[in-house]
């Protein structure tokens, strides 16, 4: 029985950079038919829409885009309500970006970039920054970083979409990715991130070290077993620290 009460570092097979094409590809369209039917699309325009409130032009920037169908949900939302919408796509693996290209291919105004996200070079702040199922693929410390850089590159604000850690969770997705899926990626990675996932005192306790003073996280659990963290500049007190949970 897997010990649920702190986070796995064992490696998912995604994180090894040599994985063939195809196999990323089957990989990513069956990721898009998850986050469709379990409700990840729907938790990451939750976060947009908190951050963006009523505003009719956005540029919004995904880390970890991988294929891209994240960008694709929030594009075709933007259409549907008349949002002039921009959108900046960054992945380290080449072989997503290479999938995110076609997948992506009716998004008007986006800029897909290859690159470690540190490293990626914004012409101008994006107005929200978001991750949706990338935290977990890294330590506490990490994720620290992650947030940080999240908060210096972002005007509004930015936002979490990842996994909570629960057995339910974990053997629900073992036994569906079991019997339906036909990547070997998703039926060892799917309940292997879910081990790799977050409590909300993991969130805490990642928060508390964040160094951005009056930092508020506004952190919400999300069916199916989602934590939604989203942080608006615009709630950040000058010279005070005060974290809600």
């Amino acid at each position: 029985m897997p010990d649920f009460s702190k986070r796995s570092y064992q490696l998912e097979l995604l994180d090894d950079p040599g994985i063939p094409f195809e196999d990323i590809r089957l990989n990513m369209q069956e990721l898009e038919f998850i986050n469709s039917r379990l409700g990840g699309h729907a938790i990451t325009m939750d976060g947009v829409l908190s951050l963006m409130g009523k505003r009719k032009n956005i540029h919004i920037c995904e880390i970890g885009c991988g294929g891209g169908d994240n960008l694709n949900a929030i594009e075709s939302y933007c259409k549907k309500t008349g949002i002039d919408a921009r959108f900046t796509g960054i992945d380290i693996k080449d072989t997503c970006i290479e999938y995110a290209q076609t997948n992506t291919a009716e998004i008007r105004n986006i800029n897909l970039i290859c690159s470690d996200y540190r490293k990626a070079i914004l012409n101008e702040k994006p107005d929200i920054i978001f991750s949706s199922l990338f935290c977990h693929h890294f330590s506490d410390e990490n994720v620290k970083q992650i947030i940080e850089w999240k908060y210096t590159n972002s005007r509004l604000g930015f936002f979490i979409n990842d996994l909570h850690r629960h057995p339910l969770a974990y053997h629900s997705i073992r036994l569906l990715s079991k019997a339906f899926s036909s990547s070997y990626l998703v039926k060892n990675d799917a309940p292997l991130s879910v081990k790799r996932g977050f409590s909300r005192e993991d969130w805490k306790r990642i928060f508390s070290s964040v160094e951005i003073p009056g930092i508020s996280p506004n952190i919400r659990w999300k069916w199916a077993f989602r934590w939604l963290i989203t942080v608006s500049k615009d709630t950040i007190p000058i010279n005070t620290r005060n974290i809600s949970y």
